[in-house]
Parts: structure tokens; C-alpha cells; sequence
């Protein structure tokens, strides 16, 4: 009988992949949930995670032209009222402000002062906005209109799991206005491209771009385009989305402005947005058993220096030379920063504190012993690799090869995730093929069960509530730039030209 590896992480992914998904956030002190239902909070680790992909996008917002700003989180019942399509899609998850203050009676708080007009807490604010934009833009020359603001929001979700759907999450929402259509969609389309392009260059998780089928469309959008990612289990993670909302919401909020022509006209808006959802995203795309794998590019630390330190003379010798090293690692360059490294001081044994950096996902650790002082070396593991898969180094040689070897762990990471995704991706024809891909007791290779069913579908409404009802599947994405393919709808039989992505979803 093989001898059953220990892991950090127990359950493994293949024992119980949600509780092992709950276990590395734990172990990797990511977030916990709060005394409030449905809400979460992100510690330390976790939220320094957050702040290297706000810095990155909000740099490439930037370098697009936009600019940050900042609107209320309460917004008038009357204005969501306007936009029929968008209220109605986000109505059962609205949390509601009705009162203004708190009284006393008999020992206990009781709401008092009734507001004469309830107060949505903010799910999204196209409308607020909207409000704002109409004030704002008169003329064609006061546009594009070119907004984000980074904020949280709040949705009453009835089932919650950390980062992926929390009742309050944190996010940004680009919301922009435009004197034609042709810009807008331009811009719908830029941004998606900005979300895709960190996605795989900054996150290393390959992503399918693509449009949402009217079942799966924004409230109140006319088009909606998503990123879609395939985590570890084979689930899609709709990783960001980018919405044309054509005149709808500028007609409900009044967004007109004069035409170069001298015409009252309504605005072309958009709107976009990823969330704290992309550290969820990062986790299930690469952990594994022992805990957190992160890529290079948002590690809150590159390099970790673990000093292995001994009751005798030559301790204050071997700290004295983690010190020197982690300078000249700090002035090491990489992807047009210094490297972020830190020396680990902490009391207690060295083993326990380089499993506790193994298990938050640090790219690369530096052991260093009285042997490896002497020798002028380091004794280097990568989380890529195994724990036990390490090798000894030169200081200089180490120096001169980090930016290399954090790239080649970043370049890595990327290429694993493609792999994963092209191996659980099938074209399916049958719909009884469909079903048994989906459905693992019927399965003939259940370990492989699942994942991104390239189908043709022009079935609608109806066939996709099929879909969700028999299979617990939903169509992620119609493929953009995708080659035309005639075919029948694995649902209906009706003619095809192209073919959709159907999965399982978070």
C-alpha cells in the first residue's frame, strides 16, 4: 500500500475542495468571517493581496484615461425606481435604510425617525451616478465622461463564502459616459481587454473573454462581456465584467447634453467592474495542499529570509548576515520595483515559521544556518515546487538570478493554468453527452468530470433555465473572436453559427 502524503492543508482539494478553499484562507490568515452574517474580514495577508491589484489596475485605468472619484453609498429608493429592468434584477438583494436614529425603550435600541424616502445601501451605483453625470454633462465637449471609483457594496446574499460572495464586498466601478455609440462600445470593449490582460499577465489565470446570453445579461444592459476563468475544481469564476448600457440608464436619469449639430441628445454610458471575488480567484487557481501559491506579481513579499539560529556564538553572525542579505535583496529590481522582502525575526523553531510562509504562498524562501553563512550561500525553496525541493546557492549567484527566477515562477504559473483549463475543455455535440459530462455518478472517468463544454446553443430564456434546473450549469460566455461554426443547439436543434462556453459557476 502507497504511504499517504502529509499535507499543510487537510482536506486535501480532492477530499472536500469548498472546505479545503476555507482551510488555506485560514491557514494563510487571508480573512475570517465577522460577528456580521454574510460578511467577512480580511486581515492583513489578505488585504495587502487587495492592495497590489488596486495599485496595478487603478496604474491601468490611469494609462487609459480615467479618473477616481467617489459617490455616496445611500441611494434613493426613487432612483433606482427609474431604471425598471435594473431594480428588478438586484430587488431581493437590496439591504434598505428606513430609519435615521436610535431610541430607548424599556433598555432596548429601537429605530426611530422613519426617513420620508427608504435609502438603498449601495449594490451598484449606475443610478446615483447617473444622477450626478446629468448635472455634469451640458455639451458634447464636456464628454467622455471617464470615471471609477474604488468603494465597497452590499448585497444580501443568502449563502456566503469568503471572497467569492460576501454580503459586503470590496470593488471598483468604472462608470463612463460617451456622445456616441461607437465610443462606448469601444470603450466597454477596452476595458474588458484591461480586465483580461491583468487577469493573465499580473493574476497568471487564463481567462475566456466573452458576451453574456440575455439570461445571464447585466439588469438593465443592452450588452454585457465577461472574463471567464476555470478554477482548480473545474467551476467558473466570472473573474469581471464590462456592460454597454447603451441610452437605458441615460434616459432614466436624464444624461442629455447638446450634439456638435446643436441637437438634445442622450449619452452612451458603460459601466465595469472586479471585485475582492480576483483573491478568491487567485487562491482556487493555484494553491495546493500545503496552502496559499501566489504569483510574483501581487506577493506582498518576493522573498522571505528564514535565519535557522542556535544557542551559541555564531547566531549574532548569522542574523548580522540575513540583514546585509536582505538589503542587497531590497535593491534587487523586479517587474519595475524593488523586491519585497522581509527578514523573519520571529521566536521559535525554524521549521514551524517556514511552513508558516509556505502556507501564505510566498514565491520564494531563503533558509540561512551557520553552514550557509560560512559558505557565503543560501539555501533556497520555491513555492512552485515541492517544500522538500531545495537547493543551495551563492549569495551573488542568488542576487544575480532573482528577477529570472521570480518570472520563471510567474511564466510557470500561467502555463500550469492553461494546461489545467485545456485538459477540462471538450466540445460536446449530444445532449445526452452534455448531461452525463455533467452528472458524475454517470460518468466514465469521474475524477475528470466536468468542466467547459464547448456547445452550440441558440436555445434562449427557456433552454438555459432548463440547463440551470437539470444541471446546475448555466452558459459563461459566447466566445469573442471566435472562429464561425455552423451546428444545432445541443438544447433545441435549431441551426448554429457559433459555439458557447457552458459550465458550473461560482
Amino acid at each position: 500500500m502507497a504511504q499517504q502524503v502529509k499535507t499543510a492543508i487537510t482536506p486535501t482539494r480532492a477530499e472536500d475542495y469548498p472546505e479545503w478553499y476555507q482551510q488555506v484562507i485560514r491557514a494563510a490568515d487571508l480573512a475570517e468571517n465577522s460577528p456580521v452574517r454574510g460578511c467577512m474580514v480580511i486581515k492583513p495577508w489578505g488585504y495587502a493581496i487587495w492592495e497590489n491589484i488596486q495599485r496595478v489596475l487603478d496604474g491601468m485605468f490611469k494609462a487609459t484615461g480615467h479618473v477616481n472619484a467617489y459617490f455616496p453609498l445611500f441611494i434613493p429608493l426613487s432612483f433606482l425606481e427609474k431604471e425598471a429592468a435594473h431594480v428588478e434584477g438586484f430587488a431581493k438583494e437590496c439591504a434598505v435604510v428606513t430609519h435615521h436614529r436610535l431610541k430607548s425603550v424599556d433598555g432596548k435600541l429601537v429605530p426611530d425617525g422613519e426617513l420620508e424616502e427608504p435609502l438603498i445601501v449601495r449594490p451598484t451605483s449606475e443610478t446615483i451616478i447617473g444622477a450626478m453625470f446629468a448635472k455634469w454633462v451640458q455639451s458634447y465637449r464636456d464628454l467622455p465622461l471617464l470615471i471609477n471609483q474604488w468603494a465597497n457594496v452590499v448585497r444580501w446574499e443568502m449563502r456566503t463564502r469568503m471572497f467569492l460572495r460576501t454580503t459586503e464586498f470590496l470593488w471598483q466601478e468604472g462608470h463612463t459616459a460617451h456622445a456616441t455609440q461607437t465610443e462606448a462600445l469601444e470603450e466597454t470593449a477596452k476595458m474588458l481587454e484591461v480586465y483580461a490582460d491583468f487577469a493573465e499577465n499580473y493574476m497568471a489565470m487564463p481567462v475566456i473573454k466573452g458576451e453574456k446570453t440575455e439570461g445571464e445579461r447585466f439588469p438593465g444592459a443592452v450588452s454585457t462581456f465577461s472574463i471567464e476563468a476555470m478554477m482548480q475544481d473545474r467551476k467558473a469564476l466570472q473573474a469581471g465584467t464590462s456592460h454597454f448600457l447603451g441610452q437605458n440608464f441615460s434616459k432614466a436619469s436624464d444624461i442629455k447634453f447638446l450634439d456638435d449639430k446643436g441637437e438634445l441628445v442622450h449619452a452612451w454610458t458603460t459601466s465595469w467592474g472586479v471585485s475582492t471575488r480576483l483573491v478568491g480567484g487567485l487562491l482556487m487557481t493555484h494553491s495546493d495542499d500545503d496552502g496559499l501559491v501566489l504569483p510574483p506579481r501581487l506577493a506582498p513579499l518576493h522573498v522571505v529570509i528564514v535565519p535557522i539560529l542556535r544557542d551559541d556564538a555564531d547566531s549574532a553572525k548569522v542574523l548580522e548576515y540575513c540583514q546585509s542579505l536582505a538589503k542587497q535583496i531590497g535593491d534587487v529590481q523586479y517587474d519595475g520595483q524593488k523586491v519585497r522582502v522581509e527578514l523573519d525575526r520571529r521566536e521559535g523553531r525554524g521549521g514551524d515559521k517556514i511552513w508558516s510562509w509556505i502556507k501564505k504562498g510566498v514565491p520564494v524562501r531563503l533558509e540561512v544556518g551557520p553552514r550557509d553563512f560560512a559558505a557565503d550561500s543560501v539555501f533556497m525553496g520555491r513555492r512552485d515546487l515541492t517544500p522538500k525541493d531545495k537547493k543551495g546557492l551563492k549569495r551573488e549567484e542568488f542576487l544575480a538570478e532573482l528577477p529570472r527566477i521570480l518570472q520563471e515562477i510567474q511564466d510557470g504559473l500561467l502555463s500550469r493554468a492553461k494546461a489545467h483549463r485545456q485538459a477540462n475543455t471538450v466540445k460536446i455535440d449530444d445532449k445526452e453527452e452534455l448531461y452525463r459530462f455533467f452528472t458524475p455518478k454517470n460518468a466514465e472517468k469521474p475524477e475528470i468530470h466536468g468542466g467547459f463544454a464547448l456547445c452550440h446553443f441558440e436555445g434562449g430564456k427557456e433552454a438555459e433555465e432548463q440547463l440551470k434546473n437539470d444541471l446546475n450549469v448555466t452558459v459563461r460566455c459566447i466566445p469573442l473572436n471566435a472562429e464561425p461554426e455552423e451546428g444545432k443547439c445541443i438544447m433545441t436543434g435549431r441551426p448554429s453559427q457559433r459555439r458557447v462556453v457552458v459550465g458550473k459557476s461560482y
